[in-house]
């Protein structure tokens, strides 16, 4: 499936010149799955700021850690998932917070109107002076 290319994209000899690495290491990246730039309409790969971005992690990773490439498929699909999460986690947040307004402007905010029930409890006053 081709993904269409956005306004920035850079060509693979511009990407390798950059990055110092051979255009056949970017087609073997895009062969593992690792990178997936866009086609133009004549089929060259474009390079968007996201793909470059994601090549500079591979680079980091295998370059400066050692890392070989099926640890860095692991990272990346990893790294994927907790932006995925993130992204959940930031709506409901945002759904719990629009139902803390909501009940609280409908009901004035009392207690039985409360997400989660919670049993009442009983506050003993005690006397400082006779214990």
């Amino acid at each position: 499936m081709k993904r269409k290319a956005k306004a920035s994209a850079f060509t693979i000899s511009i990407v390798a010149e950059r990055y110092g690495v051979h255009p056949q290491t970017l087609r073997f990246y895009e062969r593992q799955g690792l990178l997936a730039p866009s086609r133009s309409e004549g089929n060259t790969r474009l390079y968007t700021e996201d793909d470059l971005e994601r090549l500079e992690l591979i680079l980091g990773m295998t370059r400066d850690l050692g890392v070989n490439l099926a640890g860095v498929e692991v990272v990346l699909n990893m790294r994927e998932k907790m932006l995925r999460m993130q992204e959940e986690i930031s709506l409901l947040l945002e759904a719990l917070q629009r139902e803390f307004e909501r009940r609280g402007e409908g009901d004035g905010g009392s207690p039985r109107g409360a997400l989660v029930k919670a049993p009442r409890r009983t506050i003993l006053r005690l006397d400082r002076q006779g214990g």
